[in-house]
């Protein structure tokens, strides 16, 4: 779980920007709140950010993004470090961005840091925190390395520092040299931490192809209480020599496509969504379709691109609400423009079916950003879990917790007030442009 996330420098974030998930006193929906018994602590299991365009919600989104790509792929040897600072300031644009995460994994806390520039990381940190005391399992600073006294002594991860590139994070290189000691760090970066764009594809949407899929019966029950029109997905096989590919990618495929093997197209602008597996030797080919009901009570099928964007879109974020549903799950998803081509009632309608399956017991997470103000509602989410992004005039953008206001009380209607101006976070209107000085 995603405790807290720190940026600085990144964007339009000159000045450090936190965000919290962890849970204040605040006892409006208690029941669906997560316990941490061996912290006592409680952990929000969903969070919004509201805000004008261009007020800083998607380059939050990015930030967390960039870390992820930092730690999973990384870069490659002499190649810079695509870090994105703030660019208002001459004196920031020289200066590394900052970011600081800290995780619930196993029911154990991780503290993971580091700052960059476009050429080097100048430092890195992972500490573990225990319920009244840390320790520091490593440091990195000034291109030297301080480990903890019993990791010092493994000689293996003083190779793998001395491996490790400038541009390269140590966390990183150490787990591609098999060192087990930070994996889970990386394992929640890898495997945990799923994010969403706003023109994101759903990858593996062969699960909507397969009727022996256990998500498949549930996805398609979603889909049509949705009142989408779509009675069921499902595919539509094609011969592999119609599929609309170019003739040397579908060489490659015939040539390297092992036995029993599924490989994953999606084609654009058509939005077609098809899979090619090998059968003793075959190669089959399937296209993802949907089927509406006709007055007769027969079916009659639809090509992807013939769906509305809104059901386009829920297409692609319902394998995420069924995944998340999981009582089983521990994945933290964060979505861009949650609401992006869908109605409000179909947006809250997602969120007050994954809300209703979170318990103490449950470790999934759900982020998203929003403009849509019929979301800012205290009988959906508390106080602590609405947040909003504002950029000042000086073009640097902050995150402010609707709980740090001491007048929003539980019973306001805190949509009115936002919309009048009292909460920030809303554009700033001219009647004509400010000239230069």
């Amino acid at each position: 779980m995603l405790l807290s996330c720190s940026v600085k420098n990144w964007m339009s974030f000159a000045d450090q920007a936190s965000f919290s998930m962890i849970a204040s006193r605040e006892r409006q929906h208690g029941d669906r709140i997560p316990y941490i018994a061996k912290y006592k602590m409680k952990v929000l299991p969903v969070a919004s950010i509201y805000g004008g365009n261009a007020s800083g919600k998607t380059n939050f989104f990015k930030a967390i993004n960039f870390a992820k790509w930092l730690v999973v792929k990384g870069t490659q040897p002499d190649s810079l470090i695509p870090v994105d600072s703030f660019r208002l300031d001459s004196q920031t644009m020289e200066q590394p961005s900052s970011f600081t995460f800290e995780l619930l994994i196993d029911e154990s806390i991780y503290e993971f840091s580091f700052s960059v520039t476009r050429n080097i990381v100048l430092t890195e940190r992972l500490v573990q925190v225990f319920a009244a005391s840390e320790k520091v399992l490593y440091s990195r600073e000034n291109g030297k390395p301080h480990f903890d006294a019993l990791l010092e002594k493994d000689q293996a991860l003083a190779f793998a520092f001395k491996g490790t590139r400038d541009n390269q994070l140590l966390l990183s290189n150490s787990v591609s040299q098999k060192i087990e000691h930070f994996k889970p760090i990386y394992n929640w970066f890898k495997y945990n931490l799923e994010l969403v764009a706003p023109d994101s594809r759903f990858e593996p949407f062969e699960q909507f192809l397969d009727e022996g899929h256990p998500l498949y019966s549930t996805m398609n029950n979603m889909l049509c209480q949705l009142d989408t029109g779509i009675v069921h997905l499902g595919g539509e096989e094609l011969s592999f020599d119609n599929v609309p590919l170019p003739e040397p990618m579908k060489m490659k495929i015939r040539q390297e496509l092992p036995e029993g093997m599924t490989f994953r197209l999606l084609l654009m602008p058509a939005n077609d969504r098809i899979i090619v597996t090998r059968k003793n030797g075959e190669l089959f080919a399937k296209k993802l379709v949907t089927y509406h009901r006709k007055s007769d009570g027969t079916e009659v099928k639809f090509e992807i691109r013939q769906e509305s964007d809104g059901s386009q879109r829920i297409i692609d974020l319902l394998p995420t609400f069924t995944e998340l549903s999981d009582s089983q799950t521990k994945k933290t998803y964060i979505i861009d423009e949650v609401d992006r081509s869908l109605h409000t009632l179909l947006t809250r309608q997602l969120l007050e079916g994954y809300l209703s399956t979170c318990s103490p017991e449950s470790r999934a997470q759900l982020l998203f950003t929003t403009h849509d103000v019929l979301l800012m509602d205290q009988d959906l989410l508390r106080r602590d879990e609405m947040w909003v992004a504002e950029r000042d005039a000086a073009g640097i953008s902050h995150l402010i917790s609707f709980s740090e206001y001491k007048d929003v009380r539980y019973d306001k209607d805190i949509a009115k007030s936002y919309l009048q101006g009292r909460l920030g976070g809303i554009p700033r209107l001219l009647l004509a442009c400010p000239k230069g000085k």
